[in-house]
This record gives structure tokens, sequence and C-alpha cells, in this order.
């Protein structure tokens, strides 16, 4: 990815239960590659989830989280779907890979 781009850094705890948190997973994950300055994603979850989007600018994420579906997921999310959940908004300015 060229530099500078942004991260967003979701991490959360899920509630218990699935409450259809699986399926809302894939839904936002296209709904997020089809939205302008979109660049990816990176994501694990074991007790803690963490789920890192990147994007090309501020403009973009915003506009991001004011998509409706997204919206309803945040609604869900903090009624039905998580314990606790915490975003992050940084600017990557240098990254580093490693491969084998």
């Amino acid at each position: 990815m060229e530099r500078p781009y942004y991260a967003a850094i979701f991490t959360s705890s899920r509630a218990e239960g699935d409450h259809g948190y699986a399926e809302m997973v894939r839904h936002m994950e296209t709904l997020a590659q089809q939205e302008p300055g979109y660049l990816g994603i990176e994501s694990a979850r074991e007790d803690t989830g963490i789920t890192v989007s990147y994007w090309k600018s501020l403009e973009a994420i915003a506009h991001w989280k004011a998509n409706t579906d997204h919206l309803f997921a945040q609604f869900k999310g903090k009624t039905d779907r998580y314990k606790w959940c915490n975003v992050r908004i940084c600017l990557v300015e240098r990254g580093y890979d490693f491969h084998t």
C-alpha cells in the first residue's frame, strides 16, 4: 500500500451466543470492499478480537462509518454482539513486511 494511509483498528470482546455475528461479519467485509478509499482488512480473534481495516483517507473512513448497514451493525454490536469494543484511527507512515 502506498503510504501514508489510515488504519481503523477495532478491538472487541464477544457477548455469549452468535446473534447473527458470523453473517454480519461477512456482510460488513463485502460492503467495506465496495467503499471508495478501501485498501484492505486483517482480522484475528481469540478472547479479544482485532480487526484492522485500511483506508486512503479520513474522509473514506467517515464515509464507511456513515454507511447505513454499518450503522445498524454498530448498533447491534453495542446491544447484542459485544461485551465491549474500541475503535482507534491511526495514520500509517511506515510499515515493514517479512515473508518466507
